[in-house]
């Protein structure tokens, strides 16, 4: 298994028989890089992954996404092309394809840090970025920004 912060996978993730990985999360796609969104019920997954939408992401999967043994992520097959919007019903959303995983958002967690260090998160296919994403007030404005042109050293 690669570096990283292993407490995720533990979390909210299970092996499928298949080798692949099920993630109880919401995943989307910006830039051609797949950003995974893990976090308790109500913790915000979906509305950030909206919140991205709205500046130009193509959803993936909600609710539920698959991990490939090379770190992509993945609609699992017959999922539903909807995204829930707490308040308001279920919203049709065309899913874009696999992509890479490019970032974890930790919605359980807040980041102590004005300027963090750099965290990773123990996936397949090797560690990923993460971010501790709890209650960040422009937390969609930013991931859009660090998927479009990284962050700096």
């Amino acid at each position: 298994m690669a570096t990283g912060d292993t407490s995720l996978q533990t979390a909210y993730c299970s092996p499928t028989p298949d080798g692949r990985v099920f993630c109880r999360g919401t995943a989307v796609c910006l830039n051609g890089q797949g950003l995974l969104a893990l976090g308790p019920s109500g913790s915000g997954k979906s509305r950030l992954a909206l919140e991205l939408m709205a500046l130009g992401a193509s959803l993936v999967a909600d609710d539920g996404v698959l991990l490939t043994e090379d770190g992509k992520v993945t609609r699992p097959e017959g999922a539903p092309r909807l995204i829930e919007a707490r308040g308001i019903g279920l919203l049709h959303a065309e899913p874009g394809k696999m992509a890479p995983l490019s970032l974890i958002v930790d919605l359980s967690r807040a980041e102590p840090d004005r300027l963090p260090p750099r965290r990773l998160a123990a996936m397949p296919g090797g560690p990923v970025p993460l971010i501790l994403g709890k209650d960040h007030p422009f937390l969609a404005a930013a991931i859009c920004q660090y998927l479009k042109q990284g962050r700096a050293e």
